[in-house]
């Protein structure tokens, strides 16, 4: 499998990125396209890499900053190492192209550049997020603020195979975001989708309500961007927040440092379960080539996952089942209205 590696983005580049390629070559072995700055990438890639079989340079001249303007950027930037990355999976070069770059460019680029799976009419950034019975696609988290009821069907379908063949959880719960669990509740998008999604052939549960996603309930949760982007902020921040409250607390005395160093390992775990890094990335599904968008302040530990998660993508057929299932329910959906 080759992969390009979008090597100046993010806020630790080009260092942490070119350490998390390596760490995935070495677990990986698949083929790595390292793409920006020539210079900046000889000077941290180590000796016995500059001639490696499985990695290959590829040069970009520009770089697109987080403040620019995701379309202007693309189109202005087209020798920047986002542009150029892309480029690779387009041309058929590369099977997948990880970046921890602007999120805004990423999305308008992965569009402009590749372009979608067919029948799909918009693509979803789909973060995992950790509930208490393991993880939870929240699909959308922000590429399409408005949404359709059909966009909601086919977020429904492609998270299910995500799940399915990355994740390996049979037969996923599909859950859809809702203000009350009783199939009448919610507004139009919800209502109208509610019944797509129940004819789809996945495990759909019915509504799910915020408070139950970190639960557990389900292993999908489909919702427009909008909302998926202020669950997904929201929870982050509600962790975040217990963190500090847990850390103040248990250094206000002798007494409560002790019971910490008691509970470390357990705390150890808590916070494993809420790190980023063991993921690596979300990926923007239904774009045709497999695209994992990488956390902006990514280590090299999360960017070796990043680069596990298109492997997996990959070696599962991922893309492939999403356009299989595509197909069947244009056909199913024509059907209905016939």
């Amino acid at each position: 499998m080759r992969i390009a590696v979008d090597v100046m983005g993010g806020d630790n580049a080009p260092g942490a990125i070119i350490d998390g390629a390596v760490l995935a070559l070495k677990e990986y072995g698949a083929e790595l396209y390292l793409v920006g700055l020539r210079d900046e990438i000889l000077k941290y890639l180590g000796e016995e890499y500059k001639n490696h079989p499985k990695v290959n340079i590829v040069e970009a001249s520009e770089i697109i900053n987080a403040d620019e303007a995701p379309v202007n950027a693309i189109k202005q930037k087209k020798d920047s190492s986002m542009v150029v990355g892309l480029k690779l999976v387009k041309d058929g070069q590369c099977d997948a192209f990880v970046s921890a770059g602007s999120t805004g460019a990423f999305l308008a680029g992965s569009l402009l550049k590749v372009g979608r799976i067919k029948g799909i009419d918009r693509p979803a950034l789909s973060p995992l997020l950790p509930t208490l019975r393991g993880n939870c696609m929240i699909i959308d988290a922000g590429a399409n603020v408005d949404s359709k009821p059909k966009n909601l069907q086919q977020y429904a379908v492609m998270g299910s195979i995500y799940m399915e063949k990355v994740m390996g959880i049979k037969n996923p719960r599909v859950g859809l975001l809702n203000i009350g669990a009783e199939a009448s509740k919610g507004n139009e998008l919800t209502k109208q989708s509610y019944d797509l999604i129940r004819n789809t052939g996945v495990n759909f549960i019915g509504n799910a309500e915020a408070r139950d996603i970190i639960s557990g309930v389900c292993d999908v949760c489909v919702c427009d961007g909008f909302a998926g982007n202020v669950l997904l902020k929201t929870t982050e921040g509600v962790a975040m927040t217990l963190f500090k409250l847990l850390k103040d607390e248990f250094m206000k005395s002798l007494k409560t440092k002790l019971g910490a160093m008691l509970l470390m390992d357990s705390l150890k775990n808590i916070k494993k379960s809420f790190d980023y890094t063991e993921v690596g990335g979300a990926p923007f599904l239904g774009i045709n080539g497999i695209m994992i968008k990488a956390h902006g302040s990514s280590d090299a530990k999360a960017i070796k996952n990043a680069i596990r998660q298109a492997k997996l993508l990959y070696d599962n057929k991922c893309l492939d089942t999403i356009m299989e299932e595509i197909i069947k329910l244009g056909v199913e959906n024509t059907n209905e209205q016939t």
